[in-house]
């Protein structure tokens, strides 16, 4: 094949992606086992992000791997303070629900990895006019890692409850990098089969004619 040519996929290829798809989850602490990944699958892993869309073709990402457990502890105290923090912002039952539920794995998980947006110097092709198109890049390719490790039964954590700005501090991230993701990878003794939230009615997953409308707002 050359580089022209286009690659048609099969239906079971199609029903393949259908799947790992509906089967990606976002996998906690209490999920995680210690069994090592291998180099070869962070490569996968990696490569996976590096082949996701780039506003411009900027490909404006770059991934800090994180092993050491004194890091993962620095890290782990912007999210003890921050979850103390967000807390108190839900009132009575939610409140509780919020403090019983692990939303995180990062001491648990063999691998994090911070994710950060390196801004070009200069315009970037189609981001003149939607500056945050490059950070959208990024979560771009964050989601094509989330497959990616899926389908190497590999579970994979986003933690948002951080400070990003001590998180850079912790792992010494230039002034200009912004961090986008704080992911964490690590073999799973089980994936649920729907949304852990959405099993403990945290919400409801919104059906497709809630959120699509034809044309225009009304």
């Amino acid at each position: 094949m050359d580089e022209q040519s286009q690659r048609n996929f099969s239906a079971e290829e199609k029903q393949l992606l259908e799947e790992i798809l509906a089967h990606r989850r976002d996998v906690r602490g209490n999920r995680f086992l210690k069994t090592p990944i291998s180099q070869e699958a962070i490569d996968t892993i990696i490569e996976a992000a590096l082949a996701a869309p780039s506003v411009g073709f900027s490909q404006p990402w770059e991934f800090v791997i994180i092993r050491n457990q004194k890091t993962k502890q620095a890290v782990k105290q912007t999210f003890s303070e921050e979850t103390a923090r967000a807390a108190s912002q839900f009132a009575d039952e939610k409140q509780q629900e919020y403090i019983r539920l692990k939303l995180e794995g990062i001491l648990e998980s063999p691998i994090n990895m911070a994710v950060f947006y390196k801004p070009k110097e200069g315009p970037v092709l189609g981001q003149t006019s939607m500056p945050n198109m490059g950070k959208y890049s990024v979560v771009c390719a964050i989601q094509n890692m989330w497959l990616m490790a899926r389908s190497l039964n590999i579970g994979m954590g986003w933690v948002s409850i951080l400070d990003p700005e001590k998180v850079k501090q912790v792992l010494k991230a230039p002034k200009e990098n912004q961090l986008i993701g704080y992911l964490c990878f690590g073999y799973t003794d089980m994936f649920y089969n729907q949304p852990e939230l959405e099993l403990k009615k945290w919400d409801r997953k919104k059906l497709q004619e809630e959120v699509v409308i034809e044309e225009k707002y009304k």
